[in-house]
């Protein structure tokens, strides 16, 4: 995963709330079969750790958000801080063991 300019992201441009400690924010669209892998993976990682919240953005439906983040392929997962502000990106399908090395820059 790669360090992330600060850029923040409030429940108002994601279109729900964060999570208490982190937010795992993953763009997918329809077509994408790695999607669906990722989707479980963060489901599961946000299950195991306290505080941590998963919202899936359809990539097509907010051009806004794919735009304004430089988003250029899917799945692509954002790790948030309890502000919102982007402390890891990665792009593909992530390891359950990546993703809970990102939250720890998170929490």
């Amino acid at each position: 995963m790669e360090d992330e300019p600060r850029v923040i992201l409030g429940a108002d441009r994601l279109g729900t709330e964060l999570g208490e400690r982190a937010t795992l924010v993953q763009f997918s669209t329809a077509f994408c079969q790695p999607c669906r892998a990722t989707r479980r993976t963060l489901a599961e990682v946000a299950a195991m750790v306290d505080g941590v919240g998963h919202v899936e953005i359809d990539a097509e439906e907010r051009l806004d958000l794919v735009r304004a983040l430089g988003i250029v392929r899917t799945p692509t997962v954002l790790v948030l801080d309890r502000a919102g502000r982007i402390v890891r990106r990665a792009s593909g399908q992530p390891r359950r063991a990546d993703v809970i090395a990102a939250l720890g820059r998170a929490v």
